[in-house]
């Protein structure tokens, strides 16, 4: 009975149940057994994915900021790791809240929050990774971090290609060639960088063109605005080219000086 009880003991089922036995007497006794410490709610349901009630129907819930990297630094790995499921709780929870509220067609209440998660999840990752390589340096001399390298793809740019272990060799595995094919010494990548280049210079210009159509506004409605000022909000537009012009005074003809 004794072996019976320490087994029951030791399993989290059976906290706060009573066990009827029988002693030598053959009167009833129980037994209350009891977990002392427990870091999880007892009763869990689908409802941990959910906000607290209170907050349903809310415009804005009020939380604070996001876990900072000095602050992760000075915490022990045991803390480190047991923030790192908070925060994992909090964010599944956060995205089956934004999913209820976009199926319901309702406004999700700080959508700033889930942001906030995940930068102090991507911090706290980024602590990790610090302590995981300065303990390699120290053991083995290395970073313990995956080898790679920097190699070019099939559309002629540069990246890093992080390296993985392979059962069958690589000049033997027809299949990685298929889906790594580094080679740009056909005419396609030639083409693709050509149009991309165009690509992105036109997404410049046209910004630098919104950016100076912004200054021309704000020198039209407002003619007696302090130039100096506004070349410090655009740098890169030439202001003093730009009062020249005839739109950006508008309707103001500014009066001749006379001799």
């Amino acid at each position: 009975m004794f072996r019976i009880f320490s087994k029951l003991c030791g399993n989290a089922r059976y906290c706060s149940k009573i066990l009827p036995s029988l002693n030598s007497n053959n009167q009833s006794t129980s037994f209350i057994l009891t977990k002392k410490v427990h870091t999880t709610k007892i009763l869990k349901d689908l409802m941990e994915f959910f906000d607290d009630k209170k907050n349903w129907g809310e415009s804005e819930v009020k939380v604070g900021r996001h876990w900072q990297l000095d602050e992760l630094r000075i915490k022990s790995n045991v803390d480190l790791h047991k923030l790192w499921y908070i925060l994992l709780k909090e964010r599944n929870m956060l995205l089956t809240m934004e999913h209820e509220c976009n199926e319901n067609m309702q406004l999700f209440p700080s959508p700033e929050r889930l942001d906030k998660v995940k930068i102090s999840m991507r911090n706290l990752e980024t602590v990790v990774r610090e302590r995981n390589r300065a303990y390699h340096e120290l053991e083995t001399g290395e970073s313990g971090e995956r080898p790679g390298q920097m190699v070019t793809n099939s559309l002629g740019y540069n990246f890093y290609y992080k390296s993985c272990e392979h059962v069958i060799p690589q000049f033997m595995n027809s299949k990685w060639y298929k889906t790594h094919k580094f080679d740009s010494s056909t005419k396609v990548p030639l083409k693709f960088q050509l149009l991309y280049r165009e690509k992105l210079y036109n997404q410049k210009r046209r910004a630098k063109n919104r950016r100076r159509n912004e200054v021309m506004m704000l020198l039209r409605r407002n003619p007696g605005l302090d130039k100096n000022l506004l070349q410090e909000r655009f740098p890169d537009v030439d202001i003093p080219k730009l009062i020249q012009k005839d739109k950006t005074r508008g309707h103001f003809v500014p009066e001749i000086e006379k001799k």
